[in-house]
């Protein structure tokens, strides 16, 4: 990350976080800067049937597609100056894009930091060999469980050896290359079914020689009345259960939003939403394929919302499941 930086990077840095506390402070939203970080979506497409996921319900309101190279190469000509972090990852499985790696090897060019999140299906040999060599900087592998019965419990249509062999060959390859990327992360989406392997894929991770496990909760769109999804272990839930047997969430939705003056995401087809809780981009503030990214960020309708973030933020729906802060380190 450190290698990404420069001065101008610094400079916004430092301008995005006097904005956000001036807005905290006033109540008044405040914008300096442009974002550090993005997500970009390659692809609403998976190969999978998770439970919680509109990819996997196949149920999304927006238009569903994969993103053209000469789009995001705009994008990132535009916001290189500025940006340090892009996550490839918003909805969908990023290697199903045919030139997802592509995509990664622009970003090297324009000297800014990338990362991923798959399910690792795709990860053969010749594929994990691409990838170190791409120089992909991160490298997030969903594993949810540590026998294929427990994991295709919440990854439905998943295989669990191909996850596990799809994660050997990319370490085999940062080895073999001599490459100190990219990072691999095993992240655990912990629920009440696998639960009970917390320990179990910890020992699974040093085992292969995984770089860092993460422990994340799960979002769960119909909780209020409990659901057979959410965990028994407090510390890796999202909600909690009221007197009245109701449940609710934990985050006490605090009038301001850091991701809202640091970052954004776009969706495979230019729009620019604000969080990737906006999985069906309700809140579009502007498309890359008309605006420039500066023009977006800046405008009335951005400008708005942080407004109603700090007046409100219990009010937008989207920011009722927040999950701000719920993965834990292994």
């Amino acid at each position: 990350m450190l290698s990404k930086l420069s001065p101008s990077k610094i400079w916004n840095a430092i301008n995005v976080l006097g904005s956000y506390w001036i807005s905290r402070f006033t109540g008044s939203p405040s914008h300096f800067g442009l974002p550090l970080s993005l997500s970009i979506e390659p692809t609403t497409a998976c190969n999978l049937r998770c439970p919680e996921c509109p990819s996997g319900l196949r149920s999304f309101t927006r238009p569903t597609g994969k993103m053209d190279l000469e789009l995001l190469n705009k994008i990132l000509n535009e916001v290189k100056s500025h940006c340090t972090y892009i996550n490839f990852y918003f909805q969908g499985e990023p290697y199903i894009h045919p030139q997802f790696l592509d995509m990664v090897r622009l970003c090297r060019k324009y000297k800014i930091y990338s990362a991923t999140s798959t399910n690792a299906h795709f990860l053969n040999t010749d594929k994990a060999k691409e990838t170190v060599q791409s120089g992909l900087d991160r490298l997030i592998i969903s594993i949810d469980g540590t026998d294929q019965s427990t994991y295709e419990s919440y990854r439905k249509e998943g295989d669990l050896s191909k996850v596990i062999k799809g994660a050997k060959n990319i370490l085999h390859w940062k080895k073999e290359l001599k490459s100190m990327t990219p990072h691999v992360i095993f992240q655990f989406l912990v629920v009440k079914p696998n639960e009970h392997q917390i320990e179990e894929v910890k020992k699974l991770g040093a085992e292969l020689g995984v770089d860092e496990i993460r422990f994340k909760t799960a979002q769960i769109y119909d909780f209020e009345n409990g659901n057979e999804l959410i965990p028994t272990r407090d510390e890796y839930s999202r909600y909690k259960k009221t007197a009245s047997g109701k449940w609710v969430i934990k985050n006490s939705l605090d009038n301001h939003c850091w991701r809202m003056w640091s970052g954004a995401v776009i969706t495979w087809d230019g729009r620019v939403v604000p969080c990737c809780f906006d999985k069906d981009a309700a809140h579009s503030m502007g498309n890359l394929q008309k605006q420039s990214f500066k023009e977006i960020w800046n405008n009335q309708h951005y400008k708005q919302f942080r407004a109603s973030i700090l007046r409100s933020r219990s009010e937008i729906e989207m920011c009722k499941n927040c999950s701000e802060g719920t993965q834990v380190f292994g």
